[in-house]
């Protein structure tokens, strides 16, 4: 495939009179590796990205997930008119609702979504940036809709650009902990909280080799991930979820990229854990960025040591680490479980954008558009809530007279 073939033909040039506004061209690649260059440019420390969108983490996502869903690469690149890179947004392209839309990379298995910023652009992107940016798209013709979901509306010190567009609020909160600096440990947790945490890690103290660690070897990490992939289908069976970590290529995509080593030595998701001699007690991976980390996945053991919460010990300890190396928030997710509020108790603004690129997208953004507002309102309604939950267990079929 040449240059040409992969780099579309009809990348668009933004208006004349819009050059001020410091896009001047907006280019679609279909191809991680012709993307990969300018992408890991983005990347470096000094640049504005959440670590959801690293290119190790996203590379692997397509791979093993995106092509199976059939979602074709939509890599969205701005440059100025000295064709420095501006923005990257790291899309995938599928075919919904009898239209063509184009979403973030990563699906559900990312928390966060935002374009890969140059920071002075970040910094002072407004309106006719992303009006050349929208214009750029829609010059392509290559979707019909933009569909851009759970989006912070800040990272780190600078603003979202992306939320000069229409928005609306996404259909989950995302549970926050903020980490001042120099706050004490009890300014993050209280005095009473560590002390009940405390009384049950001795009862785990005793068992031999009892320790918290972050693998950091392949071999650790594999470890784990086998121990992770055999218990987490029971802990999903026991809450009647469905085990998404089944679903098409997605064990692939984590094994890989929590293989993955990034330029800083640090691997793309990082697994912290409890652990003895006799087994792996408990576990979370999740992502960080020098100032945040935010969790993607979590099991604990099937054992009696089950009975002392490991998984809040484990949070403790984590937030421990992050706090002890100057990180300013750490998330559990989207959704407000419980136990997510034990330790997170601020919500991060997320919003959601639906964006028509054509006409024939219309009709479709705004029908994406109303099923999110409608899912949202019922997750904030208690009594909508309870009554979802009780609709979802009546259609849940029964089991069968061979399982009865």
């Amino acid at each position: 495939m040449t240059m040409a073939a992969v780099i579309e033909s009809r990348t668009a040039q933004a208006p004349a009179q819009r050059l001020v506004s410091g896009i001047a061209r907006v280019e679609i690649i279909s191809d991680l590796a012709i993307a990969e260059p300018v992408w890991r440019a983005l990347e470096a420390s000094e640049q504005v990205f959440t670590p959801y969108q690293r290119f190790d983490l996203l590379a692997a996502w397509q791979r093993d997930v995106g092509a199976r869903e059939q979602a074709r690469p939509f890599i969205v690149v701005a440059r100025d008119a000295e064709q420095r890179p501006l923005l990257l947004l790291p899309l995938a392209l599928r075919h919904r609702f009898g239209v063509r839309v184009v979403s973030f990379m990563g699906g559900k298995h990312a928390t966060f979504n935002m374009p890969l910023l140059e920071r002075d652009f970040a910094a002072r992107a407004g309106g006719r940036d992303l009006d050349a940016l929208l214009a750029g798209l829609r010059d392509h013709g290559g979707a019909d809709v933009l569909a851009l979901a759970q989006q912070p509306m800040r990272w780190r010190d600078l603003a979202n650009p992306l939320a000069l567009w229409p928005q609306q609020p996404s259909v989950n909160d995302c549970p926050v902990l903020l980490m001042p600096p120099g706050a004490a440990p009890t300014a993050l947790l209280s005095n009473s909280f560590r002390k009940r945490l405390k009384s049950k890690e001795k009862k785990l103290q005793a068992l031999p080799g009892y320790r918290y660690m972050i693998a950091e070897s392949d071999g650790e990490i594999g470890e784990i991930l086998d121990w992770f992939f055999r218990t987490k289908p029971i802990r999903m069976a026991e809450q009647k979820l469905p085990n998404v970590f089944a679903e098409p290529g997605v064990e692939g995509f984590v094994r890989t990229a929590c293989m993955a080593r990034l330029a800083c030595g640090h691997r793309a998701i990082v697994i912290h854990a409890l652990r003895c001699d006799a087994e792996i007690i408990a576990m979370f991976a999740g992502v960080a960025d020098g100032g945040r980390f935010s969790m993607m996945f979590n099991t604990y053991t099937l054992s009696e040591n089950a009975r002392w919460s490991p998984g809040l010990i484990l949070m403790r300890s984590i937030i421990d680490h992050y706090a002890q190396k100057d990180f300013r928030a750490l998330d559990l997710g989207i959704g407000s479980d419980d136990y997510k509020r034990m330790f997170c108790k601020d919500d991060e603004p997320i919003f959601d954008s639906f964006i028509p690129l054509t006409a024939r997208g219309r009709v479709a953004a705004g029908a994406m558009a109303a099923i999110g507002r409608a899912k949202h309102a019922v997750k904030h309604s208690p009594a909508l809530f309870r009554l979802a939950q009780r609709l979802r267990g009546a259609l849940r079929p029964g089991p069968t007279k061979d399982e009865d």
